[in-house]
């Protein structure tokens, strides 16, 4: 239980924990093949974000801000360890992991970044840009529905749902209801603490979490996410690291993802 809130989450493998903060819509179950190919070496928490499918919000219909998905993460740790833990963050899950670093500094070890949705990482002119974007696309959504909202996310984050690039053999994840659901919340509410978010982005040079700047390496070097990602590695001062896919290459390449993850933490 947090405020506000009632959080489901997941803990499965043995090893160091690492923490799976997942993008858009995603569930604890999104990412089930990224968590197999680590579960041999991590303790691995993955967590329905509040408002999507488990996570019950206490007053149904309220809104979201990244602080509190960001103290929902801290509750969440803090019933599990009182040692500090790696995190995977991705998407929306990265700009979540920027506020816990600063908010509950010590809490996390190792953040790894992908592709940040993060407009305060930009100068003026691109934030407003990008910030229209996803207002363009909450509008998409109310006007026009599902279809075409998933059309415009794709388009803005530099995803081809016409040529998919992918490992065989993954899990399916169809458009359940449910999963209609979650995206109807993160359009509406994420977007929207995306919109409000107030995060000093600076002192992210100065936090105690190393964070670890990720782009995928067939994400469109013009796009939103890419922008926020280089822009982050540019602030930190350190390289901008590759992974493979593209904005969900966690979903579309787990295993080679998972491979230079391990990679990745282990020279942390």
């Amino acid at each position: 239980m947090t405020p506000s809130a009632t959080l489901y989450y997941e803990v499965r493998g043995t090893g160091p924990m690492l923490l799976i903060s997942q993008s858009g819509e995603g569930d604890a179950g999104r990412s089930i093949d990224l968590v197999n190919q680590l579960t041999d070496s991590y303790t691995v928490v993955t967590y329905d974000r509040r408002g999507l499918s488990r996570s019950a919000l206490t007053t149904p219909g309220q809104g979201v801000t990244l602080a509190q998905h960001a103290d929902d993460v801290h509750h969440l740790l803090a019933e599990l360890t009182d040692q500090p833990v790696l995190m995977l963050g991705c998407s929306l899950g990265a700009s979540i992991g920027f506020h816990l670093a600063l908010r509950h500094p010590g809490q996390v070890s190792v953040l790894v970044a992908h592709e940040p949705v993060t407009p305060r990482l930009l100068p003026v002119e691109q934030r407003v840009h990008h910030e229209a974007e996803l207002r363009e696309i909450q509008d998409i959504h109310r006007r026009d529905g599902l279809g075409a909202t998933l059309e415009a996310v794709a388009q803005v984050l530099g995803i081809d749902p016409a040529s998919p690039d992918a490992e065989p053999d993954l899990t399916s994840h169809p458009m359940t209801p449910q999963r209609m659901r979650n995206f109807h919340f993160f359009v509406e509410h994420d977007f929207t603490a995306i919109l409000r978010d107030t995060l000093d982005v600076t002192a992210l040079a100065t936090t105690s979490t190393r964070i670890i700047p990720v782009a995928g390496q067939t994400t469109p070097r013009t796009v939103f996410d890419y922008t926020c990602a280089r822009a982050l590695a540019d602030l930190l001062g350190t390289d901008l690291r590759e992974f493979p896919g593209g904005h969900n290459g966690n979903t579309t390449h787990p295993r080679a993802y998972a491979t230079r993850l391990r990679r990745i933490l282990q020279t942390a």
